[in-house]
């Protein structure tokens, strides 16, 4: 592997991008700051300037992915005021992810529910309140919280499908279907329109 040059300021970037690699190749189990540091051509010593530990790199990694998830949904936002279009971009755009880079998404959940505070907790709420965005504003009755289920229900549905197609037991293809089928049903179930309005 040829050496990458860069610059003592942005040492954490390369990190970063080097444990994503590793987490596509070899999964979390691969992860090391002493083998991040053989790869970015430092001293095995440089990473404990931005990672004290392994345990705060795999907080970074999930906060990067949730800011890349984040983004991602973000810009399938932007292209559509049609509420099937928008959840169709969003729905493909997060399944796309978790297909593309499942390990990171893996980590991204575990780091994520382990309830502490701190910058994944945040990167996590930042991703739902996008996506919350996505929702529109139809006004929830007192004591029901339909939006909240409805988002939960439309992540675990999307990380389901990404699921199976990164253990072939579907096709991409294949895949793109169920997001349709799955978003037909959830759009104009009882929930959905409880959670929806008028979108």
């Amino acid at each position: 592997m040829a050496e990458r040059p860069f610059h003592h300021g942005n040492l954490r970037a390369v990190l970063l991008d080097e444990a994503v690699a590793v987490l596509r190749e070899d999964g979390a189990d691969g992860l090391s700051l002493r083998d991040l540091a053989r790869r970015a051509g430092v001293s095995h010593g440089a990473p404990r300037s931005h990672f004290v530990d392994r345990q705060a790199l795999v907080d970074a990694l999930a906060v990067l992915g949730f800011e890349r998830l984040t983004a991602a949904v973000r810009r399938a936002l932007s292209g559509s005021a049609d509420l099937d279009d928008r959840f169709r971009r969003v729905a493909m755009a997060y399944v796309d992810f978790a297909i593309d880079d499942a390990a990171l998404m893996d980590l991204m959940f575990q780091a994520s529910t382990g309830g502490r505070p701190g910058p994944v907790r945040s990167a996590a709420e930042s991703l739902f309140a996008v996506l919350d965005g996505a929702l529109g504003t139809a006004p929830v009755d007192p004591g029901e919280d339909p939006r909240t289920t409805f988002k939960l229900l439309f992540a675990a549905t999307m990380q389901g499908i990404a699921a199976l197609v990164v253990a072939r037991r579907i096709d991409r293809q294949q895949g793109e279907q169920l997001v349709e089928a799955a978003l037909g049903t959830m759009l104009r179930s009882d929930l959905g329109t409880r959670a929806l309005g008028d979108g």
